[in-house]
């Protein structure tokens, strides 16, 4: 067994394709710049389906791939999320705000205090 990484038959075009996938985005960058004075929309539209065009070149890469699994199982792990109740949430951020003014009230005695006590030192 070798330290060489295993290039599978699916990764061999990688470089080629991410390569495309950079080239797509700069001539869509200077596209932009070079039809400044077209309409935005027909600008837009451009960098859009040039934009779709390279996240569809890097999907099909083994990365891309990745990517898109990992977007897919996010999405099931979001289904299985027990949102809280609307009640739930509301006490939840009245407590949050009662604690924020408490601590805002605690840090303003404690920094008056302390205030008065440099100040008698001083002076």
């Amino acid at each position: 067994m070798s330290g060489k990484p295993e290039v599978t038959a699916e990764g061999r075009l990688d470089g080629l394709k991410w390569g495309l996938v950079f080239a797509l985005i700069a001539v869509g960058a200077y596209g932009n710049y070079y039809f400044s004075a077209e309409s935005v929309l027909y600008r837009v539209v451009a960098l859009l389906a040039l934009g779709a065009v390279a996240g569809y070149i890097g999907l099909q890469t083994v990365k891309g791939g990745a990517f898109w699994n990992l977007v897919k199982d996010a999405k099931v792990e979001i289904r299985k999320v027990v949102w809280p109740t609307r009640q739930e949430t509301v006490q939840t951020t009245l407590i949050v705000v009662a604690v924020v003014i408490v601590m805002g009230l605690i840090l303003w005695a404690l920094d008056s205090l302390l205030g008065w006590a440099i100040s008698s030192l001083i002076g």
